[in-house]
């Protein structure tokens, strides 16, 4: 069905969100130097349960940028199990094996996943990675699997032109190496269902001018006295991470254009996994004391260690953090007061200038901020009267016994 937006035309949101001043501390009071962005939407049912959006966004400029850092696991997630229904081959999955092979200088090859119940590596398993941990290695399998190249003319043909996705995460590589992706291929026993060569990306990207700090800590861990250079990696624009969150949460409510070639099948599978708790999983299992409940939870929860999510609520998010910079975006429903709404927001919380050293920074300001904003948003919306609510059946989890299938 076609899109139904309505753009904001009154100033609600920063109306909101100056009524809170006081919750919301100091970045709210210098929205310019923490680089603060925020968009909301709000969610109205119809007769036929069609969901309608309106808009509010405040501080969302293209001229602000942050660096993604995680977020881009979302897109990646989603076009990695696109890519496996555009390829048409019977008997392959998201739960097939799939096995990389090495690329000299640039990354190791994975045979075996011992955090896999069966041992073995899979595009699911790399998902349920993803959204429980924000693990890095899972992200840099699914990026090379979809390659650099089609990686971004996907995301540009669906209208985020501003998108670019030119790296690993968390490994100290040149532009040239990340334009680089492994050979891989998918096996059933000794069978090959598909193989795909390594590869390399010609993609020509727009020149960018993005810088912030003062000085950073390289990968050897010395301070380079200059502000950090971000031109040449990954950008995502809040307005488009949120929109590929809405495209995946409602995608009969987007244009074609906007929606990823998924299919029923593969929602309910990235719903499972954007939601799961780490302490939920049974596949695969993690230390309860690392990886706490509301660990990758900020907005709402602030990734609170202490923090207990009640069950009526469900976050459907994907946040990252790294150099100063802290972003989520997230649909938060309450299934019993039947609230739902998106929210996206990033800051960078540096002060110091010193990028690498955010970890403090993080904790003191930037979770705390995120979860008062989700808390500010989330009552104003539960109060709110609706004229019909919404039916969430198709977002509660599963039975325990099947949320890892």
């Amino acid at each position: 069905m076609q899109t139904q937006h309505y753009p904001a035309t009154d100033n609600f949101l920063e109306a909101l969100l100056k009524s809170q001043k006081s919750r919301l501390g100091a970045i709210f009071s210098d929205p310019s130097t923490y680089r603060l962005q925020i968009i909301f939407t709000r969610i109205d049912r119809d007769e036929q349960q069609r969901p309608h959006f309106s808009d509010y966004h405040y501080g969302v400029s293209p001229d602000t940028y942050f660096y993604p850092a995680s977020t881009v696991k979302l897109p990646a997630a989603a076009l990695a199990l696109e890519k496996l229904n555009d390829l048409q081959i019977p008997g392959l999955d998201r739960n097939t094996p799939f096995f990389t092979s090495p690329l000299t200088g640039i990354n190791t090859g994975v045979r075996h996943d011992r955090s896999a119940a069966s041992g073995l590596p899979s595009v699911a398993h790399y998902i349920k990675k993803i959204f429980l941990i924000s693990d890095n290695d899972a992200y840099n399998r699914l990026y090379e699997l979809i390659g650099q190249e089609p990686f971004n003319r996907r995301l540009w043909e669906m209208g985020y032109t501003e998108a670019q996705i030119r790296h690993r995460v968390g490994l100290p590589l040149h532009e040239e190496a990340n334009r680089r992706t492994n050979a891989v291929n998918f096996r059933e026993g000794n069978s090959i269902l598909y193989q795909q060569p390594a590869a390399y990306s010609q993609l020509e990207f727009s020149p960018r001018e993005d810088f912030a700090g003062k000085a950073w800590y390289n990968h050897l861990d010395h301070l380079e006295h200059r502000p950090m250079n971000f031109s040449h990696r990954n950008k995502l624009p809040l307005a488009s991470l949120h929109n590929i969150m809405r495209s995946i949460i409602f995608p009969e409510a987007v244009t074609n254009r906007q929606r990823f070639r998924l299919t029923g099948k593969d929602y309910r599978f990235l719903y499972r996994c954007m939601s799961q708790h780490p302490d939920e999983s049974t596949d695969p299992v993690y230390d309860k004391e690392q990886y706490y409940q509301a660990y990758t939870r900020f907005l709402l929860f602030g990734g609170d260690r202490n923090s207990r999510i009640p069950s009526h609520i469900r976050i459907f998010n994907k946040p990252g953090w790294a150099y100063g910079f802290l972003t989520d975006t997230a649909y938060i429903v309450d299934f019993a007061n039947k609230t739902e709404f998106l929210l996206s927001a990033s800051i960078f919380v540096n002060t110091t200038g010193i990028l690498g050293d955010d970890q403090q920074a993080f904790e003191k300001t930037g979770k705390p901020f995120l979860k008062a904003l989700g808390e500010i948003i989330y009552e104003s919306e539960a109060m709110r009267h609706k004229n019909i609510l919404p039916d969430l059946s198709r977002f509660e989890p599963n039975d325990k016994k099947t949320t890892d299938q």
